[in-house]
């Protein structure tokens, strides 16, 4: 299990500071290969081994897209390398070959199949679920990060120049990645599912990182995937301690379990993106790195009412915690699994406070 998690975490480390296509690849497929396990993990449980089949079946599926997408790029250019390829579309940027498109749109599939944006979202849902809790943090959280460092430095890097013929495409894929997520997250019964569902709404976000493209965008990228996997992993904490993941399952948590419902509260409200939490900083950022380019300001409005609606479904649970009654459940929690609790929640309160101290360590 452990052996699993750093060979994954090896393919994190190379998918965040690579410099050539081939080792996204290599370091894409080092991270995949072993999730593909862990989501399997379970042996006995028919819900992790289909988990484990899906994910590996439409993994397998979009790795082909990103590696064709690859090669076309490499027939047009005649490299791998991030700033050769950036430098052929320098000197070629009037005459681009067509084969160089079509590697373009490839590779952008592929990444958005690895992020779970829509409409490449449909095995996240039941991977997501079936897989075990602890695992589907760290796959919704670090994993899901990584892809987007990655996706960034590719399309911000090598494929810069073009960015007034992709970024139609990714404005397209936000409003309906944060229309499917949200929309379809209103009407789940299972807490674990529900956000599942959230995280695509989440990637419609992130993926304002990639469209903007620009200083505001970056330091968005950096608040927002912070506040995300943070937020995330404090939920899901709580999650794997509990047996029953529908709403119902947390009613009158708050009497029987303050600390945890206190801490859950918080991650819920930056995911909803309400102030004084790094959630609200996150989205603020994105929204103005959008803004900032001038351009589809319809996104921007859609993607405020859509926050909106997500409000509707993180408050459920905080309703289910503080007004609602429930039989005592056995949830055990250790003093150290509990202070690591308040401190993720506090920490998420200072970064919505104080971006200007987390930001600096992106320039300094």
């Amino acid at each position: 299990y452990f052996t699993l998690i750093l060979f994954s975490l090896a393919g994190i480390q190379i998918m965040v500071s690579y410099q050539n296509m081939s080792m996204l690849f290599i370091g894409l497929e080092i991270m995949s290969v072993s999730l593909y396990i862990l989501a399997g993990i379970r042996k006995g449980d028919f819900a992790s081994n289909e988990a484990s089949l899906k994910y590996f079946l439409m993994g397998a599926f979009s790795t082909g897209f990103l590696l064709f997408g690859i090669t076309l790029i490499y027939g047009a250019s005649g490299s791998f390398d991030i700033e050769a390829i950036n430098q052929y579309l320098v000197a070629n940027y009037r005459e681009v070959s067509p084969m160089f498109y079509s590697g373009v749109i490839l590779i952008l599939i592929g990444l958005c199949f690895k992020i779970g944006a829509v409409p490449f979202h449909f095995w996240t849902p039941d991977v997501y679920d079936g897989a075990p809790t602890v695992f589907t943090s760290f796959m919704a959280t670090i994993v899901k990060a990584a892809v987007f460092v990655g996706f960034v430095r590719l399309f911000g890097g090598a494929f810069g120049k073009l960015e007034d013929t992709w970024s139609i495409w990714v404005a397209v894929m936000i409003a309906a990645t944060l229309f499917v997520g949200n929309i379809t997250a209103v009407f789940q019964q299972s807490v674990k599912r529900m956000l599942s569902y959230s995280s695509i709404a989440q990637a419609g976000f992130l993926l304002f990182g990639v469209y903007a493209m620009n200083d505001a965008a970056r330091e968005g990228l950096l608040i927002y995937a912070a506040a995300y996997c943070l937020a995330t992993i404090g939920i899901f904490a709580v999650l794997s301690k509990m047996t029953d993941y529908s709403f119902e399952g947390f009613n009158g948590l708050a009497k029987h379990q303050p600390v945890l419902a206190f801490t859950t509260t918080i991650c819920l409200l930056s995911l909803a993106g309400i102030p004084l939490t790094a959630g609200f900083l996150g989205k603020f950022y994105m929204l103005k790195a959008a803004i900032m380019t001038g351009q589809h300001l319809w996104l921007v409005i859609f993607a405020v009412v859509m926050a909106a609606v997500s409000v509707y479904y993180y408050f459920r649970v905080i309703q289910a915690m503080y007004f609602k009654e429930g039989p005592v459940q056995s949830v055990a929690a250790s003093s150290f699994e509990k202070y690591t609790l308040i401190a993720v929640s506090i920490f998420l309160i200072l970064l919505g406070v104080f971006p200007g101290t987390f930001l600096g360590w992106l320039y300094f």
